[in-house]
């Protein structure tokens, strides 16, 4: 059933996003660009309600009401494609910074170029990067929301961090408090799998790190928050969803954090 079902979902999604970018054009590129993330922030609940309804998939947001207020950094841990659109619902005019090559897609591209998303080449440096970030600043006065994956790509739930310092230089630049979020999709919407589990699962939006602090001494704080929120909710999760087959990475890691905890009593 989970086969079937995994199936029949992939299969509504990718018709969903694919049928909505195509009916829906014409009003997208007609009205105003805050009014057009109407259309994206839809399509996100209509995707909630497909893993719900087809796979048995549901989720809870917790710590809504850290969310600040104008400008901030949204950074989140990431592990598979849901977490790239997950929160658009409740995001009131995110930006995202992605590679350039998704801006050549048709279709997605010119929707995402309708929402001044911001490209860049990952290997780029120099003038490249400062473009960027000139651009980000640009957006960010406008009190929009930056989205960065502070691990830089799709990690497995239970893996060993490894995150970019380039998110500690952005902090400093942009002077905008940074929002961690510790979540674990990847259970159930595994990356580079087409297979899809049901369970229940949390989103843990954590206080904010307030600008103005040494880079060196955020990042630090940023890693060890973020990590510390991970491993506790991956815990909560298994425990959650006894029927849930884990990754080895993620059993391990619990396993490592069970004998830590039986260790210091």
């Amino acid at each position: 059933m989970i086969v079937l079902r995994s199936i029949l979902f992939n299969t509504a999604f990718y018709a969903n996003l694919i049928i909505r970018m195509i009916v829906l054009s014409p009003y997208y590129f007609a009205v105003s660009r805050k009014q057009a993330f109407r259309i994206p922030k839809a399509w996100a609940k209509s995707c909630h309600w497909l893993m719900e309804k087809i796979v048995g998939t549901t989720f809870e947001i917790e710590g809504l009401a850290n969310i600040p207020k104008g400008g901030y950094i949204l950074a989140p841990k990431h592990q598979s494609f849901w977490d790239t659109y997950a929160l658009l619902p409740w995001l009131d005019d995110p930006v995202y910074i992605l590679k350039r090559e998704l801006m050549w897609i048709p279709l997605f591209g010119w929707y995402a170029a309708k929402q001044r998303m911001i490209p860049v080449n990952r290997g780029a440096r120099g003038k490249v990067m400062a473009a960027v970030m000139e651009r980000a600043k640009q957006e960010m006065a406008n009190g929009r929301q930056l989205i960065i994956y502070p691990e830089g790509t799709r990690r497995p739930p239970g893996a060993e961090p490894l995150y970019k310092y380039g998110i500690a230089r952005i902090y400093r630049d942009l002077d905008v408090p940074v929002v961690p979020v510790a979540m674990h999709p990847g259970l159930f919407w595994p990356r580079r799998k087409f297979i899809r589990y049901p369970g229940h699962f949390k989103v843990r939006i954590l206080p904010p790190i307030a600008p103005g602090k040494d880079p060196d001494a955020f990042f630090e704080e940023l890693v060890a928050t973020l990590e510390k929120a991970s491993d506790d909710l991956l815990i909560e999760t298994a425990r959650d969803n006894p029927e849930l087959p884990l990754p080895p990475v993620a059993a391990a890691r619990i396993a490592e954090l069970q004998y830590v905890t039986t260790k210091a009593r």
